[in-house]
């Protein structure tokens, strides 16, 4: 019998193989300095939780999406600081129908990347039903359909270990909001597939007296011990922990190999450590930067005694602290410079990588339009629960790209006349959120400024009228400056803008980062749909 999961996720990637996408160099955010060195974060985005491998003279980096589609994203470089994203393991989130409406902060959590015996293995967590395993000969994809590891609530931050005995092992954490318990590690066996448990494992290490909220756990084995990379103390103001052992399951010793120390990079933990052809050591990781997400570093490593430093050990204790600006790592040669895309030109058939929805998305929420250049939302009816866009599915965003860049716009909304309050714009995205909206009443369209504070509380949204226009194309910008503050402007011919006059600071999501982009819904139901039609999105300085 055919299994239909399958056809429907080979199907989907066929959609999504955006992988060919050509090098982009971003106006807002360039790690490389091109003068041999780089600058701290390596990805000003909001590429949280990641886990990297190196695969003969590529790395390639994954992170969590949460609710997020497509999600489990896969970034490619082949220097460690120039990225470029390439596909995504998930073309859509599993349970399908559970994920087709918005599940802020949940979905996929911390995974870990791996490759075996010419295979790609991506371990990723729902905290609301298990662990998962996707594999794929090829990075770009296709990926196989997710299958269930292990089951039940709150199992986090799964990473494997194929040991040299032929043995698979899988450690992880626990999440308290699902399992009541948190802050400890287990290990578990697996079968040699690597595609169950086994066995109900072995608590290895429990942090509560001084490693609370130790999670994220990451393995590896070097000169006969087995490590665990671990994070503690919390996003925000935790240290990278490392704990060793002759014995998988334990005891193990504990260091803390790298915080905050004197710097500014708050929280420097959770990630990956990976090696260069020519013999350096590196480790990524996240900081915690409020609305703009979890941002990702690179540090230089070293081992000392059979620990990692990390980062620079300035007073020689064997614990290090972040860098910020550094000298690149050697990998044999150098490479161009690349960035993730951020801007958009919608001349390909497909959306650019750096687009994702709020929840599984319609196949008829876009269509794309290369002959004329162009992107096409129909409208949606939005949910009868939803108080705002905080539940709405079909909004299309990306991340920040940076601290401060311009976002603007180039659009054209037709609405469809036999119905009103259907509307399109751009909005900032997050625990509360604010845009430009364009909306149909009896006469003509209206652009107005929304704002909604707290949205996640189900508060209602405000709305200030700022002008008529006609159904022509029309220039949205939204600027951000330090501290995520955006001022919104309009404009008719790309040249003048007229300022919204109301200033808004962007906060963060649930367990992301706020993020911007595009809608176009509707509250009724109807039998044929308006649309919004962009030309290009850009991303400036």
């Amino acid at each position: 019998m055919i299994n239909p999961q399958l056809i429907f996720f080979s199907l989907l990637f066929i959609t999504l193989q955006a992988s060919a996408q050509q090098s982009f160099i971003s106006k807002a955010w360039v790690a490389d300095q091109k003068n041999g060195t780089y600058k701290n974060p390596i990805l000003h985005a909001d590429y949280s939780d990641p886990d990297a491998i190196r695969v003969g003279d590529d790395f390639y980096m994954t992170a969590s999406s949460f609710n997020a589609a497509p999600g489990l994203p896969i970034l490619h470089s082949k220097d460690l600081v120039n990225w470029n994203l390439i596909a995504y393991a998930l073309p859509q989130q599993i349970p399908v129908d559970h994920f087709s409406t918005v599940q802020h902060g949940n979905g996929v959590w911390a995974p870990s990347i791996r490759y075996h015996k010419g295979e790609f293995y991506i371990y990723y967590p729902d905290p609301d039903f298990g662990i998962y395993l996707t594999k794929a000969k090829d990075p770009r994809g296709p990926w196989s359909a997710p299958m269930m590891v292990e089951a039940g609530k709150g199992l986090i931050d799964p990473c494997p270990l194929w040991d040299k005995d032929g043995k698979v092992y899988l450690v992880h954490a626990y999440a308290g909001s699902r399992a009541g318990i948190k802050s400890i590690i287990v290990v578990k066996p697996m079968n040699t597939a690597g595609t169950k448990t086994t066995g109900a494992g072995r608590l290895v290490y429990d942090g509560h007296a001084t490693d609370p909220t130790i999670e994220g756990p990451k393995f590896y084995q070097r000169n006969g011990y087995y490590y665990i990379f671990a994070p503690a103390g919390g996003v925000s103001t935790g240290w990278q922990l490392v704990l060793r052992s002759k014995n998988i399951y334990g005891p193990y010793e504990r260091k803390v190999v790298m915080d905050q120390g004197t710097t500014i990079i708050n929280g420097p933990h959770q990630g990956a450590w990976v090696n260069t052809t020519t013999g350096e050591n590196w480790f990524l990781h996240f900081q915690d930067k409020e609305a703009y997400g979890r941002v990702v570093h690179l540090q230089p490593m070293l081992w000392k005694n059979d620990w990692p430093v990390i980062g620079i050990d300035k007073d020689g204790d064997g614990k290090g602290e972040p860098v910020s600006v550094y000298k690149k790592p050697n990998v044999g040669k150098t490479y161009p410079v690349q960035t993730v895309a951020d801007s958009d030109e919608f001349n390909e058939n497909k959306l650019g990588l750096q687009w994702q929805w709020q929840a599984n998305a319609k196949a008829t929420l876009h269509f794309m339009q290369p002959a004329e250049g162009m992107l096409r939302l129909f409208s949606d009816r939005q949910p009868d629960a939803a108080k705002n866009l905080w539940d709405v599915p079909n909004l299309l965003l990306q991340k920040f790209p940076a601290e401060t860049f311009t976002a603007t716009t180039k659009l054209k909304f037709s609405p469809n006349t036999k119905i009103e309050n259907e509307r399109a714009g751009l909005v900032v995205m997050g625990l509360s959120y604010a845009g430009l909206v364009i909306k149909q009443n009896k006469e003509n369209l209206i652009l107005s400024y929304v704002e909604t504070k707290a949205a996640d509380k189900g508060t209602v949204e405000t709305e200030k009228p700022i002008a008529a226009i006609s159904k022509n194309w029309l220039y949205l910008r939204v600027k951000v400056e330090k501290g995520a503050v955006c001022s919104f402007s309009y404009s008719i011919d790309n040249i003048n803008f007229t300022d919204a006059g109301i200033s808004f600071t962007a906060m963060p999501g649930k367990w992301v980062g706020a993020k911007l982009g595009l809608f176009c819904t509707r509250t009724t139901s109807t039998n044929d749909a308006g649309f919004l039609d962009i030309d290009w999105w850009r991303i400036t300085e």
